[in-house]
């Protein structure tokens, strides 16, 4: 989903278990217990150390827990806040499918290619995942997770004859897009509703394709939005992710140099992210949960020409007094937009694409 106006990290995955014991390691001929609280800092612990400051530890860590869950929510609010404020002027200017869209990186183009770009994106993914378009083996039950106003539900559901359920955390976002799936005469096709991609209403492998384009950018835990993407896909589903990341580390990095890290940081505040991952980080989750023909891209160069394009559509006079009338949330994600484009030049931020499959 594209942030400026789409639904619902230096390596940092929010997940923070209550406790979470080492092996006792032997130092100095003293055993040594090694506990870890969700504070993230260890606490060493000779035999002698008293139960109450085993306890005192303890409410620290649950105090720290207790926080992050605050801290989730207000993310929460804050994204649906920002798409239902913006959501009107993005389909206004846009259309309905509110992600980028993919081009010939030398080509220039209009509005309308930009339409028309959105559209091959979501084929370009398709044809990336080797979903087939075989009667027998086309999908049937599709998830869209991050679904916006449900441009892609729509498509998704056209293309394939596929029953399509949308999630979001806006509830402006749900109601237009069922509205529109009306409108198009999809209503018993395609579904939307208000959920949470890290808790979603679905009992376990009910999708054969489970779609997420640009959402995964908007999830404060990322372990465990791809164990949700893997829970409820069926045995045999297509997962694919589109998302935006920060770029790979290399062997000798720790983490982000401290200007990424500044200029990342502006781009969460305007558009309500939490921290970044590179497209490795997504890899390695995937293949810790062994799923099968994981494979993934940079599209960066495929999707070049759309922020500068977004630009240029809010500097409009329709785009300036859509952002004036929308509110300071749907301003600031303006203001931030160059910010974007600053950081696809530097090779910071990655457009990538991950899929893979579900074992059988």
């Amino acid at each position: 989903m594209v942030a400026v106006f789409k639904s619902a990290a230096h390596v940092c995955f929010l997940h923070l278990p209550k406790y979470q014991f080492a092996a006792a390691s032997v130092s100095g001929g003293t055993t040594r217990k090694r506990i870890t609280f969700s504070t993230g800092y260890p606490l060493s612990q000779d035999r002698s150390t008293s139960r109450l400051q085993v306890r005192q530890a303890s409410l620290r860590g649950m105090h720290v827990d207790v926080e992050a869950k605050m801290d989730a929510e207000k993310l929460k609010k804050g994204i649906a806040e920002f798409y239902d404020q913006s959501s009107e002027i993005w389909e206004d200017i846009w259309g309905d499918h509110m992600h980028h869209g993919f081009y010939d990186p030398s080509s220039t183009v209009s509005l309308s290619d930009h339409r028309s770009a959105q559209i091959r994106m979501i084929e370009e993914a398709l044809k990336f995942a080797l979903v087939s378009e075989e009667p027998l083996k086309k999908p049937k039950s599709i998830v869209d997770v991050g679904c916006g106003i449900g441009g892609s539900s729509r498509y998704l559901a056209s293309k394939y004859g596929a029953e399509c359920t949308g999630i979001t955390l806006s509830p402006v976002q749900a109601k237009r897009a069922q509205a529109l799936a009306a409108a198009q005469g999809l209503e018993n096709k395609v579904s939307f509703e208000v959920a949470d991609a890290l808790n979603q209403p679905f009992p376990d492998g009910k999708f054969d394709l489970v779609w997420s384009l640009e959402s995964g950018e908007h999830m404060p835990d990322k372990t465990k939005f791809v164990n949700e993407l893997a829970r409820v896909a069926a045995p045999g589903a297509t997962i694919i992710i589109v998302t935006w990341c920060h770029r790979d580390l290399s062997s000798s990095e720790q983490s982000l140099n401290p200007e990424e890290k500044k200029l990342l940081d502006k781009i969460c505040d305007a558009y309500y992210l939490p921290a970044w991952c590179s497209t490795d980080d997504y890899v390695k989750l995937l293949q810790s949960l062994s799923l099968q023909d994981i494979k993934a891209a940079d599209w960066s160069e495929y999707v070049a020409p759309f922020w500068p394009a977004v630009i240029s559509s809010a500097l409009s006079w329709k785009g300036i007094t859509s952002l004036i009338l929308s509110g300071w949330k749907t301003i600031r994600g303006a203001m931030a937009m160059p910010l974007m484009v600053e950081g696809y030049k530097k090779g910071l931020i990655k457009f990538a694409i991950i899929a893979c499959r579900k074992p059988e």
